[in-house]
């Protein structure tokens, strides 16, 4: 029996009455890398922003699915008292909640996939977790020093920057708020396709859906669609050309049109 994590959970706040907005991040992230577009959703609707198990400033813990992830989300709405709310998920969030949507629907009023389909993602996390993995942080006492470290197997600045984000200073030196071995563990877990993970017997998601994919990015591709359409009958598909699989980062302006129409 699944036992559901007390998520932390950034709530804001507002005063109008729209259907809650609940933003699901991504592998490897947190919360707080919606921070910007969660207070523009929330000019129409209170926003909920958790940060997945093993991520963020939520519970460490050893079992990790998308089944386990989603009732996680159920317990956040259950917390807040809500019975349903709209949903963001990017990438592993956009898993789950289509997890979420598949097997509780009438928890989820409206739905919003950014850049992932729910089949087989394209494996790109071990390397990374490969990296964190080989930093010895009780050695390090400067933010410079891990970040240097980092960057012999990880070149690209804006990934450790993304990265970095993660690495929290505690009274006993740095560590990760990524459960690093956990994660490292089950990347096979997260770019895994929905379809094994689902009970037998789930109908498709009725409820209005929307796909939105960066034109950039491999991760939503046209081979993707025929599995979409079964399983989200109502889906459209939104492009925003010259973005890549960060969407929300790099073209934000254009997610939020994207999100905001389609919730208005």
């Amino acid at each position: 029996m699944l036992s559901p994590l007390p998520l932390h959970t950034a709530v804001y706040p507002s005063a109008s009455a729209g259907v809650p907005l609940v933003i699901l991040h991504g592998f490897l992230g947190a919360g707080g890398n919606w921070h910007t577009l969660a207070r523009r959703f929330a000019t129409r609707r209170t926003v909920l922003v958790p940060d997945a198990r093993n991520h963020g400033r939520s519970p460490h813990t050893d079992a990790f699915s998308y089944e386990a992830m989603a009732a996680d989300v159920g317990a956040v709405l259950d917390a807040h008292g809500l019975d349903r709310a709209a949903f963001v998920g990017h990438s592993m969030g956009g898993k789950t909640a289509m997890h979420l949507a598949l097997t509780r629907p009438e928890r989820v009023e409206r739905l919003v996939v950014v850049d992932i389909a729910p089949g087989v993602s394209p494996a790109s996390h071990a390397p990374i977790l490969d990296a964190l993995a080989e930093i010895d942080l009780a050695r390090l006492t400067q933010r410079a020093e891990v970040e240097a470290a980092l960057a012999a197997n990880v070149p690209d600045a804006d990934t450790r920057g993304f990265l970095l984000k993660s690495l929290q200073r505690t009274p006993d030196g740095f560590r990760w708020a990524l459960n690093v071995p956990v994660l490292r563990a089950h990347t096979g877990t997260v770019g895994a396709g929905l379809a094994g993970t689902l009970p037998a017997g789930v109908r498709p998601y009725a409820g209005p859906t929307r796909f939105v994919r960066g034109g950039r990015s491999r991760y939503v591709t046209d081979a993707d669609l025929p599995e979409i359409e079964r399983l989200f009958p109502t889906a459209d598909l939104v492009t925003i050309e010259g973005a890549g699989h960060w969407v929300h980062a790099e073209a934000p302006d254009a997610l939020f049109e994207a999100v905001e129409a389609f919730l208005a």
